[in-house]
């Protein structure tokens, strides 16, 4: 498997990542989140809400890196991405709506009260951001275990 594989194989079997963006001074605005992500487009998918640093700061300068770590912690995957804001959702049936529960199908699975699910959407003002991933760095599984492997043969 190559690195890029194993980084997509990272990205794939996450539920949960680190959204980085940038503050207006610069520094890095760090947000755990849930996330999924679509290796065939290279997009990983975030819910947001309007109102939330995150999203200011994506509006502002679309630059943003996502982290995801395996189980164990060790072998990681750095997304650098271009991000791309969905619209506020203003009613529950608008197509704002429909992609954030095509997004919680994804995420999550099937709800027993999609009508509910959807008023919450309007009433917290979430929008779906598309994160384009543009590069991929970290530490793959695979050389993870050749550095392990390497640093017992010196031994």
């Amino acid at each position: 498997m190559s690195h890029d594989d194993a980084f997509h194989s990272l990205l794939t079997g996450g539920a949960l990542g680190v959204l980085v963006t940038l503050k207006r001074d610069g520094r890095p605005q760090l947000s755990t989140v849930g996330y999924d992500y679509d290796s065939g487009r290279r997009v990983i998918r975030v819910s947001v809400t309007d109102d939330r640093a995150k999203t200011r700061n994506l509006r502002r300068d679309p630059r943003a890196s996502f982290h995801v770590s395996s189980a164990d912690g060790w072998s990681f995957v750095v997304a650098e991405c271009r991000a791309e804001l969905g619209v506020v959702t203003e009613d529950p049936y608008d197509s704002a709506a429909e992609e954030l529960v095509d997004y919680s199908r994804a995420t999550g699975g099937e709800r027993a009260e999609w009508d509910e699910f959807r008023k919450t959407m309007v009433a917290e003002r979430r929008l779906l951001v598309n994160l384009q991933v543009e590069r991929l760095y970290g530490l793959s599984p695979e050389a993870l275990a050749q550095w392990q492997d390497d640093r017992t043969s010196v031994s």
